[in-house]
């Protein structure tokens, strides 16, 4: 880091059976050489205990990690009903992962916290207790007030950024998603995310088409004439560097990506399998379009390795440094 954080960041532990404990612990425990700023973990510390063995430092106030950090994981207590066993999500678990989230938000929304960064969560024990989001970007989108047609995800690694107009649809539906509207929204979130959170000035952005060959002139589909070229009209006319409807197999390649800042795909896989393949143990999902700054690692619970001492800490201690980053490059514009 540059420049110290005013803050610490929070970071929500995610669902207590899953390896979210275990890799916020082990980034602890590798803090200098990860290379992280000061953050306090929130949720209940038995979770961590069951995972790990390292000193565990608790706090009433974010303020107060500063003084702990050397001393160990500063962590927010949270009273879970139940211990949850490590790879045996429960109910009571999911409750103890949305309350850590809940308030994960709150702490970055009063400003006691630089950012968030949220641990992996099961949706499926979120849905059994009443959650209504398709998952934490909607959740934390609402909290702080954002519509969630607003906020856009981007994966982000050293060498791409990506940004899906869709996400989690079945391929089959993806082009009945896909309007003008909705590219030039995507595509206006990127641009100014870019700039707000990393920095820069005069982002490029380039648009991705839907078909192979990017629809040939409309022998292999339509709807980059019809769709994606007037939403890049559009953005190009606000005074956006956008280009495109490229071909998505030529897109990726390390010459291609030297000629722009992030790459709006139109569908998820069209936009993972290149991050994932790239940056696999590094890539960061960032949410932009938001008041706050909050970053996840690119992975989900794991259950099948909880409590083995198998998950990997590299993702997150990527998802905790990007975080830092951009809630510095934000504080530097205000």
């Amino acid at each position: 880091m540059t420049r110290a954080l005013r803050t610490p960041l929070a970071i929500s532990l995610g669902d207590p059976a899953g390896i979210g404990p275990e890799v916020i612990a082990k980034c602890w425990d590798n803090r200098d050489g990860f290379a992280l700023p000061t953050f306090v973990a929130i949720g209940d510390p038995r979770s961590v205990a069951a995972v790990w063995d390292g000193p565990i430092e608790l706090v009433d106030d974010p303020r107060q990690a500063d003084a702990a950090f050397d001393y160990g994981l500063p962590l927010i207590q949270l009273n879970a009903p139940r211990t949850d066993v490590p790879g045996h999500p429960s109910v009571a678990g999911a409750h103890t992962s949305l309350d850590s989230l809940e308030i994960a938000v709150g702490l970055a929304r009063s400003g006691s916290a630089a950012a968030v960064v949220t641990g992996p969560v099961a949706k499926e024990q979120l849905y059994a207790i009443g959650f209504q989001h398709p998952g934490q970007t909607e959740f934390v989108a609402e909290r702080c007030g954002i519509s969630p047609g607003n906020v856009v995800m981007m994966l982000a690694g050293p060498t791409l950024r990506t940004v899906p107009v869709t996400t989690h649809l079945p391929l089959s539906e993806v082009p009945a998603h896909l309007s003008s509207a909705l590219i030039e929204s995507r595509g206006r979130a990127a641009l100014r995310g870019l700039q707000r959170s990393f920095g820069i000035a005069e982002p490029r952005l380039a648009i991705s088409g839907l078909n192979p060959h990017a629809g040939e002139g409309g022998q292999l589909g339509r709807e980059e004439m019809e769709i994606i070229e007037p939403a890049i009209a559009a953005l190009a006319a606000e005074g956006w560097r956008v280009t495109g409807p490229h071909p998505a197999d030529t897109l990726f390649h390390a010459r291609a990506r030297a000629n722009y800042d992030a790459a709006l795909c139109m569908y998820h896989d069209q936009a993972l399998i290149p991050i994932k393949a790239l940056h696999f143990e590094d890539a960061v999902n960032v949410t932009l379009g938001l008041p706050i700054v909050r970053t996840a690692p690119d992975h989900g619970t794991a259950f099948d390795i909880a409590g083995q001492d198998l998950a990997d800490p590299r993702p997150m201690a990527a998802a905790i440094r990007m975080a830092a980053e951009n809630a510095i490059q934000r504080a530097d514009a205000a």
